[in-house]
């Protein structure tokens, strides 16, 4: 073991961060991505549905496609302000000791990939639920549902001065009979966030350590965030626009987990008539492959690629320059305090 030692400027967010401050900072910036960027990702799933073209598209439905854009965001932010907790918390733990234990020939890149990789596994097993039901939200017509859903909610929420039905308690309401469904698109989840993740932060710790060469930034919290956000943005739209044909399977495969649930309506989607088992039906991802390349051919793989590059890129940099900043903040308010 004598050629293992610390990497330069390795563990540096364990020296200088404490666990809660990780935490903190990360559901911070979930949450305040989360609020900004969450319509962009609406107007994505649509696209990406396979009712697209006769719910969405054309002069006559164009309007819907922008209606409702904040539907199933309540169910996104009890679930992400925990599994980005989860997430920075293994990935910089995961980087440490990663770093401290294995030999210098190991590429830095390499480090990252695969603490992003654990911290992903971690965090896509509470993220999976809510992922489900946003998306299950995102495409509903937004109008008053059956009685049945009053057990979940009771009177129904004001928003705005208006009546609503709460979509997410919609969506929950169509799993009723079978809850374990709201984990069928684990798999397609860690699918599309594995490799992202894998992609986006070895880059993004790249170019990081480009923009901030020759530069003392460590405890300054504009130049932190400036630095941050130019780095999540690159790295977010390359790794989106790379990943977007998984996307785009993962879509169809969370808006199929309730297909036995549709009364009324015989499903054709990728699940349908398949016999719940509270895990993932044997071909259900090439069932999905199958249906997109029925509809659009190879290019139905790239549904709503601009977009998703464009909200991953903005939502990268807001949520890396948030989380980065909030560290430098909370570690100088941690030492003032000391200091008082």
């Amino acid at each position: 073991m004598g050629n293992v030692k610390p990497r330069a400027n390795s563990g540096e967010a364990q020296q200088d961060s404490t666990p809660k401050d990780i935490a903190l900072a990360g559901a911070f910036a979930a949450f305040t991505v989360d609020l900004l960027i969450y319509p962009l990702d609406t107007v994505k799933t649509r696209i990406q549905s396979k009712d697209y073209k006769k719910l969405y598209a054309g002069r006559t439905n164009r309007a819907s496609l922008w209606r409702g854009l904040y539907q199933g965001v309540g169910s996104v932010i009890f679930a992400t302000l925990p599994s980005s907790a989860a997430f920075f918390t293994t990935y910089e733990n995961s980087k440490s000791s990663l770093n401290n234990t294995l030999p210098n020939s190991i590429p830095e890149s390499a480090i990252h990939s695969a603490s992003s990789s654990i911290a992903e596994l971690a965090s896509c097993t509470i993220l999976t639920p809510a992922e489900v039901l946003k998306q299950q939200a995102q495409i509903l017509r937004n109008k008053p549902q059956s009685k049945e859903f009053i057990r979940f909610g009771g009177t129904r929420p004001i928003v705005a001065g208006v009546v609503a039905e709460s979509t997410s308690l919609q969506a929950l309401g169509k799993f009723t009979s079978h809850p374990r469904d709201l984990f069928r698109g684990y798999f397609a989840l860690v699918g599309r966030n594995l490799p992202f993740t894998a992609l986006q932060f070895p880059l993004y710790e790249h170019l990081k350590k480009r923009f901030t060469q020759g530069r003392q930034i460590k405890h300054d919290i504009a130049k932190t965030v400036q630095v941050n956000m130019m780095a999540g943005a690159i790295a977010g739209t390359v790794a989106a626009v790379m990943t977007t044909p998984v996307d785009v399977v993962k879509t169809r495969v969370m808006l199929a987990a309730n297909a036995r649930k549709e009364s009324g309506v015989k499903d054709n989607g990728p699940a349908a008539g398949r016999k719940s088992t509270g895990k993932r039906p044997p071909g259900i991802y090439k069932a999905a492959l199958a249906e997109i390349f029925k509809e659009d051919g190879f290019r139905g793989l790239w549904r709503g690629v601009v977009l998703r590059g464009l909200w991953s890129g903005l939502g990268l940099a807001v949520y890396l320059g948030t989380y980065e900043g909030g560290k430098v903040y909370l570690r100088r308010d941690s030492r003032h305090f000391e200091e008082d």
